[in-house]
């Protein structure tokens, strides 16, 4: 894909097919958001979403249309050697399955958990899929179309590592599909490393034994030292404590307490650091609450454990993928931001493919939690963005 100042292929008439399709779908294309948003897909529980998401590909004239071996759903415009483009929306939510997810309307608002982060960017895929098999797209590079499981939290991009694994997609450039919105592009990679803190000690009732070390307090200690681990002003980076389990009683001083812990940073060297800072940070935790026991009772242990890994990485402004993405915005009369954030793109930055995330138009809010929101204004224009990206990185002929 060459850099460019323009984008000639605008006037491409299967270009200006695809865009006319597009155009004309944005109707369905949102009752499509509200019906996939209604499909719970918790992190790891995403398969009744994926069965719908083939049907959906296949019925768009997608070719070779199945579930890979991590649960991706992945389809082709038209069988073709790789590399390939790869343009991908993640199918789990950060809901579990006890959360209502139905959708319910107020004014011009969609309303539900989910409904923008990612209800909006698999409704996307699919309109995408439809207008470039509507429009018989010929490009000189294959693309493929992928909805990923396993990005959210815990997932740990579990989908797209899979899917660009040895024996997996061969990509050349990867456009992630995520959320809402017309102007952000993410082209750097926020990194996040993800750590269990596991204090362990004899436990036992919280009068009679008073005085074996406390995996509690030991816990404690530790979480209260992360914010004060040692980190340059800049870039900028976070250490916090996420998650604290442990216990079973009132009565009961507890014999295992579990530290979650998220540490973020675009820069691995920092990261690294603050790595080397924790675990020195829980052994000095356990070590004070283990000078403070009876004397004759057990140690406590103090150890760690990743438990998640989310590379960083940039794909340059200078890149012809980020620099499509830049004209397109302002094509659609929008001022780009190029940002930083986590989504499926880090993968493949991280090893060495040119990777974007997009939002794919309209406006959302309250993402993350049940009241969870998006406004259908600007959508279209969302979409034909994505669309012109995605014609310059596979090289509409």
């Amino acid at each position: 894909m060459p850099a460019a100042t323009s984008l000639p292929i605008t006037t491409h008439p299967a270009l200006v097919r695809a865009r006319e399709l597009l155009r004309a779908a944005d109707g369905d294309v949102l009752a499509l958001q509200a019906r996939l948003s209604e499909i719970p897909a918790p992190t790891g529980a995403e398969s009744r979403r994926a069965a719908a998401l083939a049907d959906l590909l296949r019925e768009a004239g997608l070719a070779q249309v199945r579930q890979d071996a991590t649960g991706n759903v992945v389809g082709r415009v038209r069988p073709g050697e790789e590399p390939a483009v790869v343009i991908a929306a993640h199918l789990d939510t950060v809901f579990g399955p006890s959360v209502n997810v139905a959708v319910q309307r107020d004014g011009p608002r969609l309303l539900g958990p989910g409904i923008s982060d990612n209800a909006r960017g698999l409704a996307a895929l699919v309109g995408l899929a439809r207008a470039t098999v509507g429009a018989a797209w010929d490009t000189e590079r294959p693309i493929v179309f992928a909805a990923t499981v396993g990005e959210e939290g815990e997932g740990d991009l579990k989908g797209i590592k899979g899917l660009l694994a040895p024996g997996g997609v061969a990509a050349c450039a990867v456009i992630a599909l995520d959320g809402a919105g017309l102007t952000r592009i993410v082209h750097r990679a926020l990194g996040s490393r993800r750590f269990r803190a596991t204090f362990t000690g004899p436990g036992g009732h919280s009068w009679a034994a008073y005085g074996v070390p406390n995996p509690a307090h030991a816990a404690g200690r530790f979480a209260a030292g992360l914010p004060d681990l040692p980190r340059p002003a800049a870039p900028r980076s976070a250490c916090s404590a996420v998650r604290v389990q442990g216990g079973t009683g009132l009565n009961s001083i507890p014999q295992t307490v579990l530290v979650d812990v998220d540490v973020r940073s675009e820069d691995p060297a920092i990261l690294g650091d603050l790595e080397a800072g924790l675990r020195a940070l829980a052994g000095r935790a356990a070590d004070e609450e283990n000078r403070r026991r009876a004397a004759g009772t057990p140690a406590l242990r103090g150890e760690i454990e990743v438990i998640g890994d989310r590379p960083p990485g940039a794909t340059p402004e200078t890149d012809p993928l980020v620099a499509a993405a830049v004209l397109a915005t302002r094509a659609l009369g929008a001022e780009p931001e190029l940002t930083v954030a986590s989504t499926d793109a880090n993968v493949p930055i991280a090893r060495g493919i040119p990777g974007i995330a997009l939002g794919a138009g309209g406006q959302a809010g309250d993402t993350h939690l049940t009241t969870e929101w998006y406004d259908n204004t600007g959508g279209p224009e969302g979409l034909l963005r994505a669309l012109l990206v995605l014609a310059a990185a596979a090289g509409l002929r």
